[in-house]
């Protein structure tokens, strides 16, 4: 079984692009930080560091990377790994690994991002404050917007 399950933060805001054709696929590509923990002197300090795991995404997860996912943005993503190899200007064969996403989510609310540049960037007006229950208060006359009464 091909399975991969990660957790942690893009490097840089995906790099997207179309295929050509009748019907243009969304191709986004971007490089995921997943903490991990060693211990580097057998005397218990323990030292955190990253692994740098390229992603793709196809189809609508592209497109929902283009459209909601930013630098520092913390997700989860499912997938699969996937090798393969191609051959440079110079002649040297080039052996790749990336995780070809199956599903991603947001694992923090946009306020406990890391400040302007993570988080969801798709809603334009500021979010409410919370009561600090974990809810969000929504402000008087609002009603009609909602898609629910």
């Amino acid at each position: 079984m091909n399975r991969v399950v990660l957790i942690g933060r893009l490097t840089k805001d995906p790099e997207v692009r179309y295929s050509q054709g009748e019907a243009p696929l969304a191709i986004a590509r971007y490089t995921l930080a997943v903490d991990r923990r060693f211990n580097r002197n057998n005397g218990g300090d323990n030292q955190q560091t990253a692994d740098f795991i390229f992603c793709v995404a196809f189809g609508r997860n592209g497109e929902f990377a283009e459209k909601y996912l930013r630098k520092g943005t913390k997700i989860a993503v499912t997938g699969r790994i996937q090798t393969g190899s191609y051959t440079n200007r110079e002649g040297q064969t080039v052996y790749t690994t990336e995780v070809v996403v199956e599903d991603h989510e947001f694992v923090e609310s946009k306020n406990n991002g890391s400040g302007s540049d993570g988080g969801y960037t798709g809603n334009s007006r500021p979010a409410p404050s919370g009561a600090g229950d974990g809810f969000m208060n929504i402000p008087d006359g609002i009603d009609e917007e909602l898609p629910f009464n």
